[in-house]
């Protein structure tokens, strides 16, 4: 008792003093502690993650990557692991566990050092998201006062929850979701016991104990949470042996990302960065969905890219990347080359990979090394170290190109085209998987396809590849659209007088410039002209000077103000009579949705591109509240809810809806969301008419040569309730081709990004005629052709369309009650009582139709043609 008592009296005081030092050092430190509520906010630094219409995620954006969890989604071998091994005593303690502080005591008493433990993991929570790592007193009695203040305000399971979520694990992954994802490229529930444990261990020291680039510290650490868990009775010893003696099977994984749409995904982006600023944006945590179904965003891409494809190669070869060795001498790009084979300066397959696995190539390309070549194949080494044959199916193409007009001879050997040791492209062609010889596209291209009621987007695509080129030209791109515009300066007729029986004169003008002392001569592409003609039969045809007419008739004036109802910007209309053969400069976003309104019976819509955004959690933060398309819009809002625009017309939707306003059925329109009306920009009547002559455009209209400049839509396609209008510009520097059904409009354009370099010409190129001679023909591929918007636009608008419509029912919007339809004489627009090939009927607003009968001399008789229904049974 004598030395006793002393001890005692001591340790009191000692601890009396230790626990006055830590209230004195509270309160004055109080006012700078942090405050503990923001814990509570589990967005914090988490990404933000975009996904498609349907859930498909598509890109994270965040220099922090996390993916946060509720406590119910965390497997139990998961938290044993993590409170075995970091607090066993988690759930007993009040946030400061006394024996863990006596053990770090005594190693500082014995060693001399501030060692690790001590730390229960609501003081790491406290240390790691307040304080730093620097191992000084006051920030230890900081993180005591921090971690007792957080369990004053939260529960355990809560602590546990914020610290699985927010604890950093190195490669940027913070929290054990985000974790499973890096390491293994899987969900925490997918995890077997080795996995947990490994990365289980990796708080302590995240860096050092890394199974990517530590995989021997991470076994040893691996090896201590199995043993923890094992002593706590988590695991049985077989489970021990069996998880302790696995091979470290973590790589690094990027996002999961399930579709590859960067254009999209850099759009949307912008818009948040715009919304929330950039930090906000990629810390907070955002779901963001987008409007676009993955299936019709893949649609997009893969028509863009066939397209871009078979431009370029209808424009022949431009020949190898490089040219590694030349067989039977010692020319090499690299002196250390060494014999590898019966050639003695050819690559070893080593030093084929190294330079196939660094040559950057993009999307559907994939780099090869030409190793043999026989009369017509040959066999090439590609960066897997597969050596893969390409038969003369794959080469065929491949003639020379000479400039954008000019192209050699075809091949008749794989000499004529390469030779061993040529670093080359090659492709595997989406439609038959067939492997061929490839190039990256120099041309370039856009499509964009929004829904006509409301202004969602459907699909964006602003190039071959983004990471080529950033450039998205779907939205910023502002290029000449040539006759994409004249159903909008057709329209303007119609408003003042015209009917699409009117007879316009199709002759050449020329005018005489005095200023310039030159003259204007406008031209119709080809130079071919009718004479009297009318209106729906000059759209068809896209009659350039009848365009000119219009204009001229109506005045400039009227006519650009007339397409600013369209969403045009008037700083962008020519302020000249040029405007009537689209001169102007739009993108492919305003060109589709000015084409929205033609194609909804005449509203302007705002295309958007999000849909809703939520918090990590799945709570709506923001949803879009689109103006409809719409008068009454208590029919969209039927619609919308029961999904019933492609099985109800109009005219049921609205009987459903009488019935729910009378009573007569469970279901109120009442607990509908209401519906903003979009703007009337144009009639009903008007719509309608323009429509009606675009549906001409993509049709052969019973004879060969009266078919419409997209004629071909209407052979690939084969549905009625289809519109569209070609475009192409003064020496095909631009091509388009926009179109519409009632439900989906979309614009493709295709380019050099360099303006001034045109399209060309494409000589015939037999040895793809002779695969198959008529479809070739139709689709422009190989036969002798000017590049023009329906042979280099039109055909990725069809594809695209042959997916998209695929299983959607044909319909179209009802016919305005003002619009009559009355038999008319073809040639002269007069009305007729023949019955005959001479006349048909057609539509107009009732009191414009015609009043006199066409008399006999009048009468032009029709030929009698065939070659509608012979082309549809040679391409099919």
């Amino acid at each position: 008792m004598k030395y006793l008592k002393p001890i005692i009296i001591s340790i009191t005081v000692l601890s009396l003093l230790g626990l006055g030092l830590v209230a004195g050092t509270y309160f004055y430190i109080k006012a700078d502690l942090p405050s503990i509520e923001v814990l509570k906010d589990v967005r914090l630094q988490t990404p933000m993650r975009i996904y498609t219409q349907d859930g498909k995620l598509i890109s994270q954006y965040g220099v922090k990557r996390r993916i946060p969890l509720v406590l119910s989604e965390v497997p139990p071998q998961l938290i044993h692991a993590v409170i075995a091994t970091e607090d066993s005593r988690f759930y007993q303690h009040p946030g400061i566990d006394p024996i863990g502080m006596m053990r770090a005591l005594v190693n500082l008493v014995l060693t001399g050092e501030k060692g690790q433990g001590g730390s229960t993991l609501t003081m790491q929570l406290a240390r790691d998201f307040f304080l730093t790592r620097d191992k000084t007193y006051i920030r230890k009695i900081r993180e005591i006062i921090i971690a007792w203040h957080m369990e004053q305000l939260l529960s355990k399971d809560e602590i546990l929850e914020l610290y699985l979520n927010k604890v950093e694990l190195g490669h940027r992954a913070f929290g054990f979701g985000a974790a499973a994802q890096v390491y293994y490229g899987k969900t925490v529930n997918e995890l077997n016991l080795a996995q947990i444990a490994t990365i289980a261990g990796l708080p302590q020291a995240p860096s050092v104990l890394n199974p990517i680039s530590r995989p021997d510290r991470a076994i040893v650490r691996r090896r201590i949470v199995l043993m923890r868990m094992l002593d706590e009775g988590y695991i049985s010893q077989a489970e021990f042996e069996s998880a302790n003696n696995a091979p470290i099977t973590a790589k690094k994984h990027g996002a999961e990302i399930e579709l590859d749409a960067p254009y999209l995904a850099d759009q949307i982006y912008n818009e948040m960065i715009a919304l929330y600023g950039k930090d906000e944006a990629e810390t907070g945590g955002y779901q963001v969905y987008a409007t676009v179904p993955s299936d019709l965003q893949i649609a997009a891409q893969k028509a863009l890219r066939r397209n871009l494809h078979d431009y370029d190669e209808r424009h022949g070869y431009r020949g190898p990347l490089q040219q590694l060795w030349v067989s039977g001498t010692e020319t090499s790009l690299k002196s250390e080359v060494k014999a590898a084979n019966e050639h003695s300066n050819a690559w070893s397959e080593q030093q084929m990979l190294e330079l196939l696995n660094n040559y950057p190539t993009y999307e559907t390309l994939h780099a090869a090394i030409v190793t043999k070549v026989n009369a017509q194949d040959i066999t090439v080494f590609d960066k897997n170290g597969q050596y893969r044959t390409i038969d003369w199916e794959g080469l065929d193409w491949a003639r020379p190109f000479i400039n954008d007009n000019k192209q050699g001879p075809d091949p008749k050997l794989a000499s004529d085209i390469v030779q061993a040791g040529a670093l080359i492209l090659i492709r595997q062609r989406e439609d038959d998987a067939h492997w061929q010889i490839a190039q990256y596209p120099q041309a370039s291209s856009a499509i964009v396809a929004l829904n006509p009621h409301n202004g969602a987007v459907q699909s964006v695509v602003g190039g071959y590849s983004f990471y080529q080129s950033q450039f998205n030209r779907a939205t910023q791109a502002k290029r000449q659209v040539g006759s994409n515009i004249k159903p909008f300066i057709y329209s303007a007729a119609l408003d003042h007088g015209y009917t699409l029986a009117s007879i316009i004169n199709d002759a050449p003008i020329t005018q005489w410039e005095a200023g310039t002392g030159t003259a204007w001569r406008p031209e119709n592409s080809p130079a071919e002209y009718d004479g009297p003609i009318r209106l729906r039969v000059a759209l068809t045809k896209s009659k350039n000077v009848v365009s000119v007419r219009l204009v001229r008739a109506l005045g400039l004036d009227t006519v650009r103000r007339h397409l600013t109802r369209f969403g045009f910007s008037l700083g962008d209309i020519p302020n000249d009579e040029t405007v009537s053969l689209g001169s102007g400069s739009h993108t492919p976003l305003e060109i589709v949705t000015a084409m929205a309104t033609i194609a909804n019976g005449g509203f302007l819509i705002q295309p958007y591109f999000i849909q809703r955004i939520e918090d990590d959690y799945g709570k709506k933060l923001w949803e879009a509240n689109p103006a409809y398309a719409c008068d009454p819009c208590e029919i969209a809002a039927v619609k919308e809810e029961r999904d019933l625009s492609q099985s109800l017309s109009d005219a049921d939707i609205e009987a459903l809806l009488a019935a729910e306003l009378s009573g007569k059925t469970n279901n109120s329109p009442k607990d509908l969301p209401p519906k903003r009306q979009a703007p009337r920009v144009i009639s009903a009547e008007n719509a309608y008419l323009v429509a009606e002559m675009m549906r001409s455009a993509v049709q052969i209209n019973g004879s060969w040569d009266n078919r419409g400049t997209g004629w071909r839509t209407a052979l690939l396609l084969r549905r009625d309730d289809v519109a569209g209008k070609t475009g192409t510009t003064n020496d095909v520097r631009d091509t388009w081709f926009s179109g519409f059904t009632p439900d989906l409009v979309a614009t493709t354009w295709v380019g050099f990004d360099d303006s001034n370099r045109r399209l060309g010409r494409a000589s015939r190129n037999q040895n793809l005629v002779n695969k198959n001679p008529q479809k070739f023909n139709y689709i422009g591929n190989a036969m002798a052709e000017t590049e023009s918007g329906a042979v280099a636009a039109q055909p990725a608008w069809i594809r695209f369309m042959q997916i998209a419509l695929n299983g959607v029912t044909e319909h179209q919007l009802p016919m305005p009650t003002d619009l009559v339809t009355v038999r008319i004489d073809k040639n002269s627009g007069k009305l007729t009582n023949r019955t005959d090939k001479t006349s048909m009927f057609e539509y107009f607003v009732e009191g414009s139709q015609p009043q006199i009968f066409v008399t006999e001399s009048e009468i032009i008789e029709s030929k009698d043609s065939e070659q509608n229904s012979k082309a549809e049974e040679e391409i099919f």
